[in-house]
């Protein structure tokens, strides 16, 4: 495999998609589809496979593209129009006529409803395909529960209605239709029926999943259980169905689709083309912003990138005629009877967004791949993205986080960690006791903290950070900037608070907080300077409050070691019993001159009393 293949495979995405494999020429041979993109696509290339013509394929496999999609659905009817498309030579299933089943409405005086896999019946309207057939079959089945729709295939002209050349079938009989070929209904209530079926058929499948529950609950009340669990087996089908795929709508034919995603130095158009409503080409291509600080709009550069594309894809237009193109912006030339269309629902809008998300994956894919090659990009990357966020006047490459723990006040604790190129650097963390400032007085613990731990660094000419961070609102983040103030440092370190309750961010002198964006690369590094912070100072606070817990009258005795201390509670179990016990008792335990050390200490009048 090539390094450039390896490379591409490695920054796949994890969401669903179609992938194609491509030979040395640039022909498509394979078309598949995947839950997991990365995951089915590595499949390929780490084992050898039992099946001879999976060997073969893999090793005329010369590069690949993909296309992210919403569902694992929408990928398999992504995958049906491509294989369609390019007849790959190393798929075996759907290269033939046959595909997945459709639900067709007909345009006729009293509308029929069926399932086809075949597309020839003129001027009907056609819904799906449906991936599970059984899918199409409990559809279609509820929707003639719901409405009494014809099944019969006369021809019900007006003329035939009139003179009632067709006799009336079981189907009056059970009650299932109402008499259309004996004109018993009007062609009004019958439209009504069929508006029903439309709305349904569109995707408002909550109608159709409401009635089975009800006739199910019905049937199980009667103890009818053989009947409730056949609607039992529909209800869940329809609810597993999701709303039908918007890579496959017949409706949508001859159109293209443009989309742009700007970064800071470049942008990513990506380009669709539908033919009778399937995908058949996706591109995405990249075009740098020499000057970051350019007023290019985004209108000026999708149509730079249009005019590209459409000259790239030329071969396209001779067959299709495109009058409508999606886009997610306007751009500011026109074509010749195209128009420009920006949608805000429906599938239209929903193909926008695949189109958005290709050209989004592309980015990510690219800075990924440069990352890989230089790892310092990466940091960089974050740090100026940080500093942008937090309108820092430089780089945050050094920065330290400090939280304050104690329990009633007792105990008091602080630390302080830090963070080198967005990385802890766990050789610098450095812990607190709080000696002079009270046990439940935050703000002074915080104060002497921070007048301590720099007061240090600058005695010993030691490297200051770029920012400090505080656990805690704003009073914290007052108490810490006294502090730089009162050392010079004010100009030198940035200084904000974070607060635990919603991760809102306090700069000084500012009283309302900046919310970041939840998803954000700095929010993500606040939090875990924040909760590490916060580890690193309980697990000092846990363990000075155990030594404490542990300390007896004993330890302070002059001459008395671990050794004898140990000795003595062992067999009189604690202070107490040693005070109570005689000269002759301690003097077995631990000899003469020690046991005189015990008793002269535990018998002074500052230990009496004590235990």
């Amino acid at each position: 495999m090539r390094d450039e293949l390896k490379l591409k495979i490695s920054l796949l995405p994890t969401s669903p998609g179609v992938y194609q494999y491509l030979n040395r020429e640039g022909t498509v041979i394979y078309v598949g589809k995947a839950k997991n993109l990365k995951r089915r696509v590595s499949s390929y290339f780490n084992r050898v496979h039992p099946v001879v013509r999976t060997n073969l394929l893999v090793r005329n496999i010369w590069d690949m593209k993909y296309i992210v999609v919403n569902t694992e659905e929408e990928a398999l009817d992504l995958e049906n129009s491509l294989i369609k498309e390019y007849q790959p030579r190393y798929n075996v299933l759907l290269k033939d006529d046959k595909s997945y089943p459709w639900i067709c409405v007909t345009k006729e005086l009293f509308p029929r409803v069926f399932i086809t896999r075949e597309k020839h019946t003129k001027g009907a309207k056609y819904f799906g395909p449906y991936p599970k057939t059984e899918v199409a079959h409990a559809l279609v089945d509820t929707l003639k529960q719901l409405y009494p729709i014809r099944t019969c295939r006369h021809p019900l002209t007006q003329e035939n209605v009139d003179s009632r050349k067709y006799k009336l079938c079981l189907q009056y009989h059970i009650k299932n239709c109402e008499g259309c070929c004996q004109g018993f209904v009007s062609r009004e209530t019958y439209a009504e029926y069929m508006a029903g079926v439309t709305k349904i058929l569109n995707g408002d499948t909550k109608q159709v999943s409401d009635f089975l529950m009800q006739e199910m609950m019905r049937l199980a009340q009667d103890l009818k259980f053989e009947d409730a669990e056949l609607l039992k087996r529909k209800y869940q089908l329809l609810e597993s169905y999701r709303v039908k795929s918007v890579i496959v709508n017949p409706s949508i034919h001859n159109i293209d689709v443009f989309t742009i995603v700007l970064d800071d130095a470049a942008a990513f158009v990506n380009f669709m083309h539908m033919r009778n409503g399937s995908i058949v080409q996706s591109f995405t291509v990249e075009y740098k912003i020499q000057d970051a600080g350019s007023d290019e709009t985004s209108e000026e550069i999708l149509s730079t990138a249009m005019r590209d594309i459409r000259e790239r894809f030329s071969d396209i237009y001779k067959h299709d005629k495109v009058k409508e193109i999606l886009v997610n912006v306007i751009p500011d030339f026109e074509i010749e009877g195209v128009e420009y269309v920006v949608p805000q629902r429906g599938d239209k809008r929903r193909l926008v967004q695949i189109s958005l998300k290709n050209a989004e994956q592309y980015r990510n894919e690219k800075l990924q791949r440069m990352e890989k090659l230089n790892p310092e990009q990466r940091v960089t990357r974050t740090l100026t993205t940080m500093k942008k966020d937090l309108h820092l006047g430089e780089l945050p490459r050094h920065i330290e986080c400090f939280d304050n723990s104690s329990i009633s006040g007792t105990s008091a604790v602080a630390s302080c960690v830090v963070f080198i190129n967005a990385k802890p650097s766990k050789k610098d963390y450095r812990h607190f006791n709080i000696k002079e400032a009270s046990g439940n007085d935050d703000y002074a613990q915080m104060r002497e903290v921070i007048h301590r731990r720099y007061t240090r660094l600058l005695n010993e000419d030691a490297e200051l950070p770029q920012l400090l961070v505080v656990d805690g609102g704003k009073g914290q983040l007052n108490a810490a900037v006294e502090v730089l103030d009162g050392l010079g440092l004010r100009g030198t370190i940035a200084a904000i608070g974070i607060a635990k309750r919603l991760d809102e961010i306090y700069f000084p002198g500012d009283s309302v907080p900046l919310y970041i964006d939840k998803n954000s690369e700095t929010l993500r590094i606040l939090q875990r300077l924040r909760d590490e912070a916060h580890r690193f100072g309980i697990k000092h606070h846990r363990n000075k409050r155990s030594k404490s817990q542990l300390h007896s009258q004993l330890d302070d005795i002059k001459g008395i070691g671990p050794a004898t201390r140990n000795t003595l509670l062992k067999h009189f179990k604690s202070v107490k019993r040693i005070k109570s016990a005689t000269d002759e008792e301690i003097t077995l335990v631990v000899g003469a001159a020690k046991a005189r050390l015990v008793i002269d200490a535990l018998q002074s009048p500052e230990n009496t009393g004590k235990e």
